[in-house]
């Protein structure tokens, strides 16, 4: 029986492939739309670097011959690193998966001399933050100016043949990325009147933050990924997948 993929276009393409790759059926169902916003640099203030929490805030406008380019980027991981460098980032700092290591990583390059201990940096964000990363960074001395390039909308409810699907019993487990598309998905579950099958399945969450989500709202089998990235959460669907031994 298919997984069900809830992350937003166009990120569940290569989460399809991903699975499809691992010989493991799967359905999409975006949650969230992404929606850009206008986003003009001023030249008036100089940057130091640039922060992303999310491949999302660099598809909002096209960088090409942007000063910003020859700037370091400080990448929450290795999503976003790559998608900083396909808009021709040249040095990509890449974190270990979330905001708190990404903070962790742009304060150790200050300790070590490697940035401005009153560097001025440059956050393109999304709408709707989980973690005041701002202003943790700004409580050490640092500067921070962020410019909202983007926001997720909740597409309110789930195809129906995602729906029938799940009154059929035909869908295993649901894959899950944020805090903000696990709320939508309840939010569509519950618009659909599938909430009590719907959370009868794994949910498997990239990170415990994202579980908690889950948890909250009644999940009975709520599977966290080892680590915050795509290759943990595929590995922790493998594990609430297998039978359980004789």
């Amino acid at each position: 029986m298919p997984v069900l993929v809830t992350r937003p276009h166009p990120d569940n393409e290569a989460t399809l492939k991903a699975l499809r790759a691992r010989g493991i059926e799967a359905l999409s169902a975006p949650v969230l739309r992404f929606e850009p916003l206008p986003f003009h640099d001023d030249a008036d203030t100089d940057y130091d670097a640039v922060i992303l929490t999310s491949a999302n805030a660099l598809r909002a406008g096209d960088l090409a011959g942007s000063r910003l380019l020859k700037l370091p980027l400080f990448a929450v991981g290795s999503h976003t690193a790559d998608a900083a460098r396909a808009a021709g980032f040249g040095e990509v700092i890449v974190g270990k998966g979330d905001a708190v290591a990404l903070r962790n990583l742009v304060l150790a390059r200050v300790k070590a001399g490697k940035l401005n201990k009153d560097a001025t940096l440059l956050y393109l964000a999304g709408a709707d933050l989980s973690r005041d990363l701002a202003g943790e960074l700004g409580a050490k001395g640092l500067t921070v100016v962020t410019h909202t390039t983007y926001r997720m909308a909740p597409i309110g409810g789930l195809p129906s043949e995602i729906s029938d699907a799940f009154m059929a019993n035909r869908i295993t487990a649901v894959l899950h990325y944020s805090r903000r598309s696990a709320r939508a998905f309840l939010d569509a579950v519950r618009t659909g009147g599938l909430e009590i099958s719907a959370l009868a399945l794994p949910q498997c969450c990239i990170s415990a933050s994202v579980a908690e989500v889950l948890h909250d709202a009644g999940a009975r089998k709520v599977v966290v990924a080892a680590q915050p990235d795509e290759t943990a959460l595929l590995d922790a669907l493998d594990r609430a997948l297998r039978p359980p031994s004789a």
